[in-house]
């Protein structure tokens, strides 16, 4: 079993409508890191004020960057064929499968969230927020709030959930059926996502 770790920095919350600036992709072999990439990305709208200043990245910096829909088929090389990990899941997962819709790629991925992991394997944290959680675990995150820092954070993250229990609560987490409920994914910076993904 293959991962494909992924984070990506946004203009907003909601993939139909908000674009992706940065996206950064760790390929785990279940035992190590086997490959690495990471873009900024040309959203093709403006960045509000609050999102530059939690990661940034400012329109300056995207707007010599590529269209996702130029990166789109190496995006689709790296993910297709692997599980699609990130911490807060469905945030990531909806807008990337958004883009690459949007770019023509017909993908979809088995989902782990690494929150749902570490409150597996790491239980009785006070948070599982990722910024938290890697001080909890002794992680330090190379820049945090940009994506390629928080992708190699949320590698090391599975890498010592693996270490710790190996891949049975992985595979109960792939194999878990859920009751489906519609919900919006957060918006960045609001109550939710912050409690999921930002520093606490």
């Amino acid at each position: 079993m293959e991962f494909a770790i992924v984070d990506i920095e946004t203009t907003g919350g909601m993939p139909s409508t908000h674009g992706i600036t940065e996206i950064a992709i760790v390929i785990h072999n279940g035992i190590e890191v086997t490959g690495k990439y990471s873009t900024l990305v040309n959203p093709m709208q403006k960045i509000p004020p609050f999102i530059v200043g939690m990661t940034g990245i400012s329109d300056e910096m995207v707007a010599k960057a590529p269209l996702f829909e130029e990166v789109a088929p190496q995006i689709y090389n790296l993910l297709n064929g692997r599980v699609f990990v990130a911490h807060n899941v469905s945030f990531d997962y909806s807008f990337v499968h958004f883009h690459m819709d949007r770019a023509g790629f017909k993908w979809s991925a088995p989902k782990l969230c690494t929150i749902k992991l570490s409150r597996k394997v790491f239980p009785g944290l006070a948070k599982y927020g990722l910024g938290s959680l890697t001080r909890d675990l002794g992680i330090r995150i190379e820049g945090r709030h940009r994506a390629w820092g928080d992708a190699q954070a949320t590698a090391e993250v599975l890498s010592l959930a693996i270490e710790k229990q190996g891949m049975s609560p992985i595979h109960h987490l792939l194999t878990k059926k859920e009751p489906y409920k519609k919900k919006a994914s957060p918006k960045p910076g609001s109550e939710e996502a912050t409690d999921n993904t930002s520093e606490d």
